[in-house]
């Protein structure tokens, strides 16, 4: 079910998963939670042990769920030692505030920038050799090489496969935390998505190679009789070639469809270096400006978040949400967009087609139908890549379509948002700028573009946080 109305998220003290990794200094702001709800100034009070460890290492938040991050530990504890036991007294202080053994920014920026992935300089030489030899290869020879580089996936257990949602676990438990201190019923808040819509789904179709290009009017005509409008991107050099006069990109638009670049050329060297970045990160926001486009994603989902500034798009779309399966494994935890620095970051957060029919050799959309269902209870985006590379042989095509069915029939009976990347982008600019206010007796959402959100509440139902919408304005509670 859908977290609507007055259903239950099932995110009550003590059923949270926290994994985190120390890269940010902070004193116990709270700025990341605040961000995700856009609550009102007050409502959030916590503090930072003293004493936290000058070292990320593992640690248990409840129980046996494990976490990673700097922490503060009591005396004789092992590298894995447990922090909390689940009753929110034990986090107080004398005078009433919570007491975190953490700092919460600290966990939420170390998530979504991946600050808690293994040194990567193997899986750069890796990658290196692999591109070496790549030409000399066929697609079944790679087929083989990216299995065998996924043998072991299944024994990461962190993050969490299918879907990964510690961010929003995160946020939830520590504002429940905070009610349950101050003994508040209700949080007033900016509901995650416009006109009050449940979730957000967005389609997205990168063209690798000539056959994707030429397969584009294809895909266009399938993706309309759908009723599903998507974000292309093209490799702007050397895979093929784009006609001067920006014809098909033309097209695209035309018909509803939108336009982003993936990458420069697509040879998997993008962040090899930075000086190598910065000259080719030039070239790229050149072709943003060319093609007008506001949306980047790099080959292959490789990334380096803390790069991203010098790129001129508005939006990326590199993070994966988890990735055990990718070249470049980690995952940034979150189903939501975010912000790193100016860009917003539109996460990837279903199995892309690729690994999904090739990879994983699962020509069903089982997979993808779980990973929504398990976005849609947290209320996210759910994002995918489709290529019209590989999904227009007959077996791939008929699997797109199932997947299109599934969607055209969720969009029947749920109030989803089925949204172009850069509407994703405008909305979430907006809503950052949004804030709940006290008006008298009730309680309204103000600043510009406040006319396209709802105002919703988080309530403490018998230790679970519910939410439940409520108009644009709402009594006090």
């Amino acid at each position: 079910m859908i977290a609507s109305m007055n259903s239950t998220l099932g995110v009550g003290i003590g059923s949270v998963r926290i994994v985190n990794q120390m890269g940010f200094s902070g004193s116990g702001r709270t700025q990341r939670i605040v961000e995700h709800f856009r609550c009102p100034d007050g409502f959030l009070d916590f503090s930072v042990a003293q004493g936290l460890s000058p070292e990320s290492s593992f640690f248990r938040f409840h129980h046996n769920l494990t976490y990673y991050g700097r922490s503060r530990r009591g005396d004789g504890d092992s590298s894995t030692h447990d922090l909390w036991h689940g009753d929110f007294r034990e986090l107080l202080t004398p005078d009433g505030k919570i007491c975190l053994p953490f700092d919460p920014d600290e966990i939420i920026d170390n998530l979504r920038l991946e600050k808690y992935v293994a040194d990567r300089r193997s899986s750069k030489l890796l990658r290196t050799a692999y591109y070496l030899v790549r030409p000399l290869t066929t697609l079944s020879m790679r087929k083989r090489i990216q299995r065998f580089h996924a043998r072991n996936w299944r024994s990461f257990n962190f993050p969490q496969w299918p879907v990964d949602t510690t961010v929003e676990n995160t946020c939830e438990t520590l504002l429940l935390l905070s009610m349950q201190a101050k003994n508040i019923a209700a949080v007033p808040f900016v509901w995650f998505w416009p006109a009050g819509a449940e979730a957000c789904v967005s389609m997205t179709h990168d063209v690798e190679c000539q056959t994707g290009l030429d397969s584009c009017d294809e895909l266009l005509a399938l993706d309309d009789s759908y009723g599903m409008k998507a974000s292309f991107q093209i490799v702007p050099e050397e895979r093929y070639h784009v006609s001067p006069d920006l014809s098909l990109i033309a097209t695209m638009r035309d018909r509803g469809f939108e336009v982003g670049i993936q990458d420069l050329n697509h040879d998997g060297r993008l962040f090899d270096n930075r000086e190598e970045f910065l000259r080719r990160a030039a070239l790229i926001n050149g072709y943003l400006r060319e093609y007008n486009a506001r949306g980047f994603r790099a080959a292959v989902l490789y990334r380096r978040p803390e790069w991203l500034e010098s790129l001129e798009a508005s939006y990326d779309m590199s993070m994966p949400n988890v990735a055990p399966l990718d070249p470049q494994r980690g995952g940034c935890c979150t189903v939501m967009p975010y912000f790193i620095g100016n860009i917003l970051e539109i996460p990837v957060t279903t199995t892309q087609d690729y690994t999904l029919l090739h990879v994983l050799n699962q020509p069903s959309i089982e997979l993808w139908k779980t990973q929504i269902q398990l976005i849609l209870k947290k209320n996210g985006l759910a994002s995918f890549i489709i290529h019209p590379d590989y999904i227009l042989e007959q077996e791939s095509r008929s699997v797109y379509e199932e997947l299109l069915k599934y969607l055209r029939e969720l969009r029947s009976r749920a109030n989803l948002w089925f949204a172009l990347s850069s509407e994703i982008d405008s909305w979430w600019r907006t809503r950052s700028q949004l804030r709940v206010e006290r008006h008298g007796k009730s309680w309204r959402i103000t600043g510009e573009g406040a006319e396209q959100a709802t105002l919703a509440y988080a309530k403490n139902v018998d230790g679970q946080l519910v939410y439940q919408m409520a108009g644009r304005t709402a009594t006090v509670q």
